[in-house]
């Protein structure tokens, strides 16, 4: 067996850390969220995708025949299908304006019993 001296310590100093380049604090914006910019907002995209369903309905003029519970009539394709969607839309608002309805009368039923 080969015995080997102990490892002389070195006589270095320890590496000293390297402090990382510190990144400057993000900038608060002056004027902080508000109802109004988020309306403002709103309105630029609802602009934006009204003014796509313009596009794609006079791109899709083509007259197209409906039948409906015995009815019957012609349409433009993107009309019929705006008036789809839009349907669709009223229908959403209708049952989520009956579950907000019911909501809050049971809110005001806790409420009261709370009291």
């Amino acid at each position: 067996m080969s015995s080997h001296p102990p490892a002389s310590p070195s006589h270095q100093p320890p590496p000293k850390p390297v402090a990382a380049p510190k990144e400057p604090a993000p900038k608060e914006p002056a004027i902080g969220f508000t109802r109004a910019g988020a309306l403002w907002s709103s309105l630029i995209g609802g602009f934006l995708i009204l003014i796509l369903l313009l596009i794609f309905i006079t791109q899709n003029t083509a007259e197209t025949p409906f039948t409906f519970l015995g009815w019957h009539w012609r349409l433009p394709l993107g009309v019929a299908i705006l008036l789809a969607a839009v349907v669709g839309g009223l229908i959403t608002v209708a049952v989520g304006t009956a579950r907000i309805l019911q909501l809050r009368r049971a809110a005001k039923k806790h409420h009261a019993a709370a009291r």
